[in-house]
């Protein structure tokens, strides 16, 4: 549905998207991710036809955004970081306005606005001005927008900024049963977010892309850097040697405290020890009292990979 290949996008002397390419499947709801200053703005808005690309190519159902930039807009529904609104409007009258932009006839129109009130939870304030509507409030007018022609892609630019965690649940929810419907690609720096709602996630920093995958195939990426924690009382000499010693275990980080020894056990690739470690408390006559796997989060892949590609530029 979405087909970018090898996308630039200049200003002046910075380079603001670096010769990026992928692409977004029918039905998929794809994570755009980075850091601010990324780049993501800046290819969306080349995916929406409001930026001309310095170079490369995209194509959104079979149209190019530079050649037929009119049959994709009529493709997609795009809600932008800062929702441009009339603030003087209200909502049933800007989301008229809208519809009519879109060449919805006077009945489509009522039952579009209905629709979409009613999905973003807009029912009850319908006849406010815009003004009076707080940044959470005037979010979920963009949403109505971008809903409100009833688009086969969505483009989300950061929709759940300035909600508060009640509405960021309700719009996580939203964007799951969007993609029944949709094509969604939604965009956002907080990569928590887009593991909850994604299939796919896509991560560029200083305008390239560095990683693409499902959440679990970019978990098997980091799984390497797990460690064993385990709190462990005995002769603190007897338990670094003999855990040191355990088939595995690449390195032990241990400290005591209250009698305890805690254990920070890094293992050799995806060597999992947990068993041989209790077998090893248990005959040993010690007491355990905490065993668990701390894996790195997405969270921390991304921080790890950010920080790479930032020394390399550096550098």
């Amino acid at each position: 549905m979405i087909n970018v290949k090898n996308l630039s996008k200049r200003y002046g002397q910075v380079v603001a998207v670096d010769r990026i390419s992928f692409e977004v499947n029918e039905g998929e709801i794809v994570g755009f991710l980075g850091p601010n200053g990324a780049g993501k703005t800046s290819t969306i808005r080349i995916l929406t036809c409001y930026h001309p690309a310095t170079s490369g190519s995209a194509e959104i159902g079979g149209y190019d955004v530079f050649s037929n930039s009119q049959a994709v807009r009529r493709l997609i529904g795009y809600l932008p970081e800062s929702t441009p609104l009339y603030p003087e409007m209200r909502v049933r009258e800007y989301l008229n306005f809208r519809g009519k932009l879109h060449g919805l006839g006077s009945a489509d129109r009522a039952g579009a606005i209905e629709k979409v009130t009613r999905r973003c939870w807009l029912s009850e304030f319908i006849d406010r001005p815009i003004g009076q509507l707080s940044k959470g409030m005037r979010q979920r007018v963009g949403l109505a927008d971008a809903l409100l022609h009833n688009p086969r892609v969505l483009v989300l630019d950061e929709p759940t900024i300035g909600l508060d965690p009640t509405q960021i649940r309700e719009t996580r929810n939203l964007i799951r049963e969007l993609g029944r419907d949709h094509t969604i690609l939604f965009s956002s720096h907080i990569l928590s977010e887009v593991e909850q709602v994604c299939s796919r996630i896509i991560i560029i920093a200083g305008g390239r892309l560095i990683a693409a995958g499902t959440p679990d195939e970019l978990r098997r990426q980091i799984s390497a850097d797990s460690r064993l924690i385990a709190e462990v009382q005995g002769p603190f000499a007897a338990i670094r040697t003999a855990v040191a010693n355990l088939g595995g275990v690449d390195g032990v980080e241990i400290a005591e405290s209250d009698g305890w020894c805690r254990l920070a056990i890094s293992s050799n690739g995806s060597a999992d020890i947990r068993a041989p470690l209790a077998k090893l408390v248990y005959d040993n006559g010690w007491s355990i009292r905490e065993l668990r796997r701390e894996t790195p989060t997405l969270e921390d892949f991304f921080v790890k990979i950010i920080a790479q590609q930032s020394g390399a530029v550096r550098t």
